[in-house]
């Protein structure tokens, strides 16, 4: 079911991580941003926006993770966006002879034989230095920064006053980092990437997460404090008292602890 969050921006929930899929209007169609996991998730999309007489023509994934670069059949074949970065990661991906093997292998084992895997990955990758997503609808900013996973990029629907965070911001699940390769900060770079949407708060009134409850400009600074602090604290190798993990995590979500046990094995003290 789709949920007005702003004029002519909506959000599609999934069920299972709570992922969100933006959908913005425009004068010939739709903009479709991490569009969703599962089969039936994206076929209850595309069966809303027919019955409002919309039609799809631009798709976005934030990021090449699994779960924001999948698209539908049902869903058109609109061109489909992602930063440059993004894009030759995702080709370097589907490269590989036992792609597809892989990816099945990472999928949750609750939606493994509901998930579209033949259309995961098409992009077109933006050039290196574009600053506006190239869709017939209101202008759209790019804002590419190096938090969470490699050409990781959020959007801002600049005259609805809404951003489009991808895995930033999220009010259930802690910051997550890219693999440290030898030649990287992860920690450092979830700063800058957190610097970067703090810059422009001032241009937002809705921000919507990859993952959890969209909020307003209020809630978009309190969310990027918390996320400031859960980094700082993993990098002192302090114990953080994130309300997204122990008992303060919402019910369902009390797996996130593991994930920040993980990490603070991997980053701590660094």
């Amino acid at each position: 079911m789709l949920t007005t969050v702003a004029e002519g921006v909506h959000v599609h929930r999934s069920e299972l991580l709570a992922n969100n899929v933006a959908v913005v209007e425009g004068e010939a169609g739709v903009l479709v941003v991490d569009a969703g996991i599962t089969d039936d998730e994206m076929s209850c999309l595309a069966r809303d926006l027919h019955e409002r007489g919309l039609s799809v023509v631009a798709g976005f994934a934030t990021h090449p993770d699994w779960d924001h670069a999948l698209w539908h059949p049902a869903l058109g074949d609109a061109p489909r966006y992602g930063t440059a970065r993004c894009a030759a990661r995702l080709v370097e991906l589907r490269s590989r002879p036992d792609w597809k093997s892989e990816f099945v292998e990472g999928l949750p084992p609750e939606i493994v034989d509901d998930v579209p895997v033949d259309l995961f990955g098409l992009l077109s990758g933006l050039p290196e230095d574009a600053t506006r997503l190239p869709w017939d609808g209101p202008e759209t900013r790019v804002i590419e920064h190096p938090a969470h996973a490699p050409g990781h990029a959020a959007l801002l629907v600049t005259d609805r006053r809404v951003l489009m965070a991808g895995d930033m911001l999220s009010d259930v699940l802690v910051p997550m980092f890219d693999e440290p390769d030898g030649t990287n900060d992860p920690l450092r770079e979830y700063l800058v990437g957190l610097q970067q949407l703090e810059s422009m708060i001032d241009d937002v009134d809705v921000f919507i997460p990859g993952h959890g409850s969209s909020g307003d400009q209020a809630e978009m600074r309190r969310r990027i404090d918390l996320d400031r602090t859960y980094v700082h604290a993993l990098r002192d190798g302090d114990p953080s008292e994130d309300p997204r993990i122990g008992s303060g995590a919402q019910t369902g979500w009390e797996w996130v602890a593991s994930i920040h046990d993980g990490q603070r094995e991997k980053f701590g003290k660094r």
